[in-house]
């Protein structure tokens, strides 16, 4: 078993999950973050922190997608080990259905990451 990150994630990337993982296997794409299933330790401590209820353990059924996406996307997307600043309109998309199909394949832009953690 290994958690991964869903739907209910896009467009309000919380990020509160990044800073209770003790091994850092999350990666920040442009419109939310998945989870490393390689690297995830199954230890749980991400899932209670999301606000958005995002982080599900793979072995609910129908997550088989998501599953695939986290493993592909975090190959790609870079690591992400401290908490960032959410989106500012995150709780207007947290409790939207349907929001798959806005899903950016494109990871964060790292300049603009950058900058906002040196502020």
């Amino acid at each position: 078993m290994t958690y991964i990150v869903t739907e209910a994630c896009i467009k309000c990337k919380y990020m509160d999950c990044v800073e209770v993982c003790p091994v850092d296997c999350f990666y920040e794409g442009e419109n939310m973050l998945v989870i490393n299933p390689n690297e995830c330790i199954d230890c749980g401590v991400c899932e209670p922190e999301c606000p958005a209820e995002a982080i599900l353990p793979d072995t609910e059924d129908g997550l088989e997608e998501w599953l695939e996406l986290n493993t592909k996307y975090s190959e790609e997307w870079p690591n992400i080990t401290v908490k960032g600043e959410q989106p500012a309109d995150a709780d207007e998309w947290k409790d939207k259905e349907g929001k798959k199909e806005l899903f950016s394949p494109n990871p964060v832009r790292l300049l603009r990451r950058k900058t906002a953690l040196l502020l």
